[in-house]
C-alpha cells in the first residue's frame, strides 16, 4: 500500500513542480562547478560542489510537507549520509587514478550504499552522530591528503553541446534519487537528501574530460566542505524547533557559505600543496 500511495502521489502537480525546481538548481550548480574547475582551478569547483544544492531544495520541500520535529529528525539522519559521502570520495579517489569512470564510480557508490545503510544507532543522538561523522571526514582527509595535488588537467576540446550534456546527466540523476526517495518513504528523507548526486555528476562529467587524477583532486578538495555541512545540520537540528524552518534553514545555508568562503580565503594565504609521490 505504501508503494502504491507513493506512485499515486508522484502524479501530483506540486511534486513535479518541486522536482523540476530541484533538477534545474542541481544542473546549474554542477555545470557552474565543472566550468569553475576548468577555468579557475579545482578548489573553487570543489567549494561550489559542496554548497547545499541538492540538500537545500530537499529540506525546503520537507519543510512544506512536515513539521519542525520531522526536520530535526531528518537533520540527525543526514549526518551518516555525509560520513558515507566522505567514504565515497575516498574510494573514488583511490580508484580513479588508475581506472575508468565506470569502475571508479561503481566502487565509490558501493561504499556509499553500504555506509549509508549501515546501522546508525551509535548512541548519543545528535552529538554522537555528529562526532562520528566528523571523525570519518577527518580520517578521509588524512588518507586522501596525498591526492590533493592531483595530476595534470588534460582537457579535451570543448563542444557547443557540452553544457547541455552536463545538465542532462545531472537532471537524470536527480530524478532517480528523488523518485527513489519518494518510494522509500519519509524515513529515508534525511539520508537521500545528502545522496552524492553532485559528486557523482561531477565525476561523470569531468573524469572523461580531465582524467581520473584531476577529477579525484576536485572531490578530495571538497572533503573540508563536508565539515560545513555537519555544522549546518547541527545548527538546523538545534534551532528549527525554536525559531522555525523559515529562519533555521537560511541560517544553515549561511553557515555553509561562510565555511566554504573561509576555506577559499585561507587557501590564498598559504602556498599550494605539493603533490606527494603515489606509492
Amino acid at each position: 500500500m505504501g508503494v502504491l500511495t507513493a506512485l499515486v502521489e508522484i502524479g501530483d502537480a506540486a511534486f513535479w513542480a518541486a522536482l523540476l525546481a530541484k533538477m534545474l538548481a542541481s544542473a546549474a550548480i554542477v555545470v557552474l562547478a565543472s566550468l569553475a574547475v576548468e577555468r579557475t582551478g579545482p578548489l573553487v569547483g570543489a567549494m561550489i560542489a559542496t554548497l547545499p544544492v541538492s540538500a537545500g531544495p530537499a529540506y525546503i520541500f520537507l519543510a512544506l510537507d512536515h513539521d519542525a520535529a520531522f526536520l530535526r529528525a531528518s537533520a540527525v539522519a543526514s549526518l551518516p549520509a555525509i560520513a558515507a559521502t566522505a567514504l565515497f570520495i575516498a574510494a573514488y579517489a583511490a580508484l580513479a587514478r588508475r581506472h575508468g569512470v565506470a569502475l571508479s564510480l561503481g566502487g565509490g557508490l558501493a561504499v556509499w550504499i553500504v555506509a549509508a545503510l549501515a546501522p546508525t544507532r551509535i548512541g548519543g543522538g545528535l552529538a554522537g552522530a555528529g562526532l562520528l561523522t566528523i571523525l570519518v571526514i577527518v580520517a578521509c582527509m588524512r588518507v586522501c591528503r596525498r591526492w590533493r595535488g592531483g595530476g595534470p588537467v588534460l582537457a579535451r576540446r570543448k563542444r557547443g553541446s557540452d553544457t547541455l550534456i552536463r545538465a542532462g546527466i545531472v537532471m537524470a540523476l536527480v530524478v532517480a534519487v528523488v523518485l527513489a526517495g519518494r518510494l522509500a518513504g519519509p524515513g529515508a528523507a534525511g539520508i537521500l537528501a545528502f545522496a552524492p548526486v553532485v559528486m557523482v555528476s561531477l565525476a561523470v562529467i569531468l573524469h572523461p574530460r580531465l582524467g581520473g587524477a584531476a577529477t579525484a583532486t576536485v572531490l578530495v578538495l571538497s572533503l573540508p566542505g563536508l565539515l560545513g555541512f555537519v555544522a549546518a545540520l547541527f545548527a538546523l537540528a538545534l534551532t528549527v524547533e525554536r525559531i522555525g524552518p523559515a529562519w533555521a534553514l537560511p541560517l544553515a545555508l549561511l553557515i555553509t557559505l561562510v565555511w566554504n568562503g573561509g576555506i577559499l580565503l585561507a587557501s590564498r594565504r598559504r602556498p599550494a600543496p605539493t603533490p606527494e609521490t603515489d606509492r
